[in-house]
């Protein structure tokens, strides 16, 4: 694993030259480091110690983990080709089993791998499909952002807790992504960002990444939302979703 430090865009996770392109979270925000890896165990031990983290860039990682696990194997047919994957896939699922985009990742990789008809095909299913994956995070970022950016107004200040932005997908982000849209559409906008104790993913990454983007923003201790409301200090808030039920309840980060 060779470490750089480079002054790039975020994009969180990459397929370049059969290997995985990741940035190194636990890094942030005082270095902006990426990580090589050439191994599926890399992959897995970056899921485990949230040197990737966040949803969608953990599914997609999952998968580019597959991939590698493709190359590493020395099989010659189909069915030793999936028993490999197969093992890869549990290990790499081990990482974070409640993680549900892990599995969805892992399970759509397997179940590609399973049309193939030669070892050599399968590899090359595997492996376009999880640069296909990622593609379409970004796609649908950019779609949802399009889509939330119409909520909001110019010289809106905007609050969000936790980190959904590109640092939690491929690239981008979600909540962040709305934010990043509203400002491309043209309306000037300002940022709140919340710590969001105890692992800091305010502080460590979102700030980090907004200020990366050029945006005015603001951070303040979790305790200062009621006051900084209270105070008329804010005008819309913005945040992830781990999960949203039929009732349109929400699930994240606590705090939310």
């Amino acid at each position: 694993m060779d470490k750089v430090v480079i002054d790039s865009s975020l994009r969180t996770v990459e397929w370049k030259n059969n290997k995985v392109i990741m940035i190194e979270q636990t890094k942030l925000p005082n270095e902006l480091v990426f990580v090589e890896y050439d191994d599926f165990n890399q992959v897995a031990n970056a899921i485990k110690t949230l040197i990737v983290r966040g949803a969608p860039a953990i599914g997609v990682s999952g998968a580019f983990g597959l991939g590698l696990a493709a190359l590493q194997s020395k099989a010659t047919t189909k069915e030793e080709l999936l028993s490999d994957l197969e093992d890869a896939r549990k290990i790499l699922f081990a990482t974070r089993p409640t993680a549900v985009n892990l599995g969805w990742g892992l399970e759509k990789i397997m179940n590609v791998a399973q049309t193939g008809n030669t070892a050599e095909q399968i590899r090359e299913l595997v492996i376009s499909t999880a640069k296909k994956m990622a593609d379409e995070d970004i796609e649908i970022n950019k779609a949802m952002g399009k889509n939330g950016s119409v909520l909001f107004d110019d010289n809106d200040t905007i609050m969000t807790h936790c980190n959904a932005g590109a640092l939690a997908t491929v690239a981008y982000g979600t909540a962040l992504g709305v934010i990043r849209a509203t400002r491309e559409s043209g309306k000037n906008v300002k940022v709140i960002a919340t710590e969001t104790r105890p692992i800091q993913q305010g502080s460590r990454l979102t700030a980090f990444e907004l200020k990366h983007d050029g945006f005015d923003v603001s951070l303040i201790p979790d305790t200062a939302v009621g006051y900084s409301m209270a105070n008329g200090l804010v005008n819309k808030v913005v945040v992830g979703a781990d999960r949203i039920v039929k009732t349109g309840h929400v699930f994240n980060k606590i705090g939310t």
